[in-house]
């Protein structure tokens, strides 16, 4: 065997590794358009190997889903379907409360209960009172709240009312100590004496907490 073939057989090697390598490349650049990736996996078994492939087409490559996202998104889903509101919607009044509720130590169940029964999740929702948005704020009540916000005109922007009645509902749990009693003060009727808001909106949690518990079996 003389000194030339096997410099072409090196060259060769070198060249056909270099191959795989951009065609690796161009997969991971062409995975998320599938136009492209269906092309690219028609020529793939040559670059790499007929079971990787495979794996590609058949979808079995997967982004792990974390417990709190399991949970969200076992609760979008749900209260998408019950009123008929849109999945993407949800998904942001969801994503929303859940910081809301971080940062004022509000149980984000609670808050979206809250929603579920003053506005049915329409954030554009106008009561004759004058209860705005999502979770239903009367503005003239806390104007200095919605001064960081750009004042009342704000509300009708979801995360600003969810924001704000997350603060206004905590505020209420300090000062009376009781859940059951901040929701009849958030709901105008502290002086009713079945509870009837307050029951509403706990009912509604109870049903989103099992969600939650479901989820977070599922992620064990």
């Amino acid at each position: 065997m003389n000194a030339a073939y096997l410099v072409a057989v090196r060259a060769y090697s070198t060249v056909r590794g270099s191959l795989a390598i951009i065609g690796l490349a161009a997969l991971a650049a062409l995975l998320l358009v599938p136009a492209q990736r269906e092309a690219l996996l028609y020529h793939l078994p040559s670059l790499t190997g007929d079971s990787f492939a495979a794996t590609v087409a058949e979808g079995t490559i997967q982004v792990s889903e974390s417990p709190l996202e399991r949970e969200q998104r076992a609760v979008t889903d749900y209260l998408a379907r019950r009123y008929r509101v849109s999945d993407q919607a949800v998904a942001g009044f969801v994503a929303t409360a859940y910081r809301a509720g971080a940062k004022h130590s509000v149980d984000p169940l609670l808050i979206l209960a809250v929603i579920s029964i003053e506005s049915r999740y329409n954030p554009v929702a106008e009561s004759v009172v004058g209860a705005k948005g999502l979770m239903q704020v009367i503005p003239k009540y806390h104007l200095e709240k919605l001064m960081d916000h750009g004042g009342e005109q704000a509300l009708l922007e979801p995360e600003v009312n969810i924001a704000v009645g997350t603060q206004i509902l905590r505020e209420y749990q300090r000062r009376l100590g009781d859940t059951e009693a901040a929701l009849q003060m958030y709901g105008g009727a502290f002086d009713e004496p079945t509870s009837q808001y307050a029951n509403k909106v706990l009912a509604e949690k109870a049903r989103l907490e099992a969600l939650r518990v479901k989820a977070r079996k599922q992620s064990a």
